[in-house]
């Protein structure tokens, strides 16, 4: 954790900051390696302090290395108090987009400082994974891989969509996933035009398209990957769909690269889908980033202007999406680099028919 940080003790000085304070577990997560909950961290430039309580301080002491650890008593607040005074903090910069109107007053009242608020200060360290991260993520994707060859055999007419979610996620966890990285998405049928409809009790029928959108976690990092299928047999329109759905995610994936504006990346698929004739059924952005967090910057979507870099994991998801017909979307997860990606979903994506 030593990198990260060195890396945060830079953004303090480059934000003319004396320190920062961080609620949002995730976040606390990331700079300290901790894994409860009902925690704080504040970053300084020469010192840094993590603060919890009874419940959490002999597992603080094993998994942090880098902060001095202190247990409040009662009130956390009294705690940050008092540490950002021995830390001789004037300029104290917060996350203005999660913490509370609540928590901003009390800090406000009991610290003698000046309030800065800095929303995606940690957000932006989190953007470049390093090597352990991906290397959680590609776990987590294997676990994810894994089970879409399991259920290949498992999913037949009949079934009700929530069951076979259930059974994605206990052959997960038994494959080593400490837990889904959102509620799973399977949508069968006409429900397959709705991008998010989670698992509901419609029964899966001969001829449906069943789209599949689930993902695990490995040490809290997240996998993402949708799949589409047809139970039966599909007929010309579905392939039609499907293979539209397909070349734009193979575009997209064999241009991609760090160095191009979000719009741009997203712009790969979404020129193809829109050459079929199929540009209004596209409405949702090309891909999102995954780490610690299932949808983290970067964010491509069409009007999205922030640079791809190299080190960005993001999904790259084109769908299309016929309400009361049915609807198909392809997703991997893929490592950005220099030249181009390395695609981290090893499950086939040519139409599969069960």
């Amino acid at each position: 954790m030593n990198n990260r940080l060195d890396a945060a003790k830079r953004l303090l000085i480059e934000k003319e900051l004396d320190g920062f304070i961080v609620f949002k577990p995730v976040n606390v997560t990331y700079l300290t390696g901790f894994t409860g909950d009902d925690s704080v961290a504040i970053v300084g430039l020469n010192e840094s302090y993590f603060i919890t309580d009874s419940r959490y301080t002999e597992q603080a002491s094993h998994e942090i290395e880098d902060f001095k650890i202190i247990e409040h008593k009662s009130d956390i607040f009294e705690a940050i108090r008092d540490c950002i005074s021995n830390m001789g903090i004037n300029k104290l910069g917060f996350e203005g987009n999660y913490i509370t109107f609540e928590q901003y007053n009390k800090l406000k009242d009991i610290l003698q400082v000046e309030l800065k608020p800095e929303n995606g200060f940690v957000e932006s360290l989190r953007e470049i994974k390093d090597e352990t991260e991906i290397e959680n993520i590609k776990k987590a994707q294997y676990i994810t891989d894994e089970t879409f060859k399991y259920f290949l055999n498992f999913i037949k007419p009949g079934m009700k969509e929530k069951d076979v979610a259930i059974e994605m996620e206990y052959y997960m966890k038994k494959l080593g996933a400490d837990d889904k990285s959102f509620d799973f998405i399977i949508a069968s049928g006409k429900r397959s035009s709705m991008p998010h409809g989670k698992a509901s009790d419609k029964v899966i029928e001969n001829g449906d398209f069943v789209t599949f959108d689930y993902g695990c976690k490995v040490n809290g990092y997240c996998s993402d990957m949708t799949r589409t299928i047809v139970v039966g047999r599909a007929n010309e329109k579905q392939r039609e769909i499907y293979n539209t759905v397909l070349e734009a995610q193979t575009n997209a994936i064999n241009n991609l690269k760090s160095g191009m504006i979000e719009k741009d990346g997203d712009y790969l698929a979404r020129r193809v889908i829109f050459e079929r004739g199929y540009g209004n059924y596209f409405g949702h952005s090309l891909g999102h980033g995954v780490g610690l967090e299932i949808h983290e910057k970067p964010f491509m979507g069409p009007r999205g202007t922030n640079l791809l870099k190299s080190g960005m994991v993001v999904t790259v998801e084109p769908g299309i999406y016929i309400p009361e017909l049915y609807g198909v979307r392809i997703e991997d997860m893929v490592l950005l680099k220099e030249d181009g990606v390395i695609d981290l979903t090893n499950s086939p994506k040519e139409l599969i028919e069960v």
